[in-house]
């Protein structure tokens, strides 16, 4: 990807940043997984409408950075990853407080 301009690898990276969030660990997290997951797909399907379109108001980098305050209004958080729950394990910790947010954290 070596001759992708800057403007569109800036933009290829915002969506994948957007698509590739961490799998929840149990099935209880994958609500919150999946309306978050929702919420980024969405901006992104208007974003590349935006860029694709044959007369865009804005150009690649405007609509990069706009993606991407998007995004952070919509963090991947809310639910136990599977990492986390992994790293969880690995501390010590019992299935169940590996998969238990902490206090405030979404809850």
């Amino acid at each position: 990807m070596q001759n992708v301009p800057d403007p569109a690898r800036e933009l290829l990276a915002a969506v994948l940043e957007a698509l590739d969030i961490p799998h929840p660990a149990t099935a209880g997290g994958a609500e919150a997984h999946d309306r978050i997951l929702n919420d980024r797909v969405t901006h992104v399907v208007v974003a590349l409408r935006s860029v694709l379109d044959d007369e865009p108001l804005m150009d690649v980098q405007w609509t990069t950075a706009y993606l991407r305050e998007q995004l952070a209004k919509h963090p991947a958080t809310g639910y136990v990853t599977a990492n986390q729950a992994q790293a969880a394990l690995a501390a010590g910790k019992s299935w169940s407080e590996a998969v238990t947010l902490p206090t405030g954290e979404g809850q």
